[in-house]
């Protein structure tokens, strides 16, 4: 069954997730940094359909497929779109070997104690459903923490947790991301609340249930240990938090058994304007680079699976 193969390739850690899941709120920026200027689109569908051309350019491309990328996530447009002529989700995992999840946060709240929770999701019940039967595997929800609050970065945490076992209870496994500010002046204390706050709320997990986690590289190397080989955690993925590509790897290969989950370091340098060939060679050495820095310490990552499995 293939979401059994989907586990096993998600849990081993044998390579990164790509994060191809912009909103509405980050297209216009993505789009910029990829050379297409707003001038290029007179509304949000003409907008949608110039980043799913360049998602589709990023997909299909040669150096994207399973071997060194594990995972895909997408934004619901994206799910909802076709790649040659196979829904998104289908084609990465029939087509690539590559695991598909999906962004079902709607966005941030207005800072409030420090950090912001997530906006409310109306309409997640249903959205699970459609990705379920669209073949989703997992999905992904961004909180973001600004200051050492403990209240507020409890708030994050137990947001993330409570959503989280929603998308459980429809077989899906969710990726929960309570990003901190890479710009925190706090950054290690605001780690380390987050962190108890983590373990808190996974030691009260049932026995066999498993999330994963998406965290901004800590400051101090290994950090995450605990989180990385506790029995509840399928696996820890870093965000890039808009660290450069060279200072994310350099970030990522101190952290044994965490692997990226890169979205602007992973398509930094891609221009519309390349031909195939110079797209493909700046693709293939994003990926390169993110995959060696991921698999730093290829026995810590397996060491970290036998744990958990």
């Amino acid at each position: 069954m293939s979401n059994q193969e989907q586990r096993a390739k998600i849990s081993s850690g044998n390579g990164f997730i790509a994060a191809l899941d912009q909103s509405g709120g980050s297209t216009p920026k993505a789009l910029k940094n990829y050379g297409v200027d707003e001038s290029a689109y007179s509304n949000e569908d003409e907008m949608f359909a110039k980043v799913h051309e360049m998602r589709s350019r990023i997909i299909t491309a040669p150096p994207f497929n399973g071997d060194k990328i594990i995972g895909a996530i997408l934004f619901e447009k994206t799910m909802d779109s076709d790649v040659e002529g196979k829904p998104t989700a289908q084609y990465l995992w029939e087509e690539l070997g590559v695991v598909p999840f999906l962004k079902i946060d709607k966005g941030l709240a207005d800072e409030e104690n420090g950090v912001q929770v997530m906006k409310p999701m109306p309409t997640l019940e249903e959205l699970l459903q459609r990705g379920k039967a669209k073949g989703i595997f997992g999905t992904k929800m961004r909180s973001c923490i600004h200051k050492a609050s403990p209240d507020g970065i409890a708030a994050v945490v137990e947001q993330q947790f409570e959503i989280g076992k929603q998308v459980l209870a429809h077989g899906m496994v969710p990726i929960i991301e309570p990003e901190v500010n890479i710009n925190a002046g706090d950054k290690a204390e605001c780690e380390e609340i987050m962190k108890a706050e983590i373990l808190k709320q996974l030691d009260a997990m049932d026995g066999d249930e498993q999330v994963m986690l998406k965290l901004t590289l800590p400051e101090q190397p290994n950090f995450f240990k605990e989180l990385i080989e506790h029995k509840n955690v399928m696996l820890v993925v870093a965000l890039s938090g808009g660290y450069d590509l060279t200072e994310a790897c350099r970030r990522l290969s101190q952290n044994d058994g965490m692997v990226a989950s890169f979205s602007r370091a992973l398509t930094n340098d891609l221009q519309a304007g390349q031909s195939d060939e110079e797209f493909n060679a700046a693709l293939q050495n994003a990926i390169d680079k993110i995959y060696q820095a991921s698999m730093g310490d290829e026995a810590a990552t397996q060491a970290a699976y036998r744990y958990r499995h």
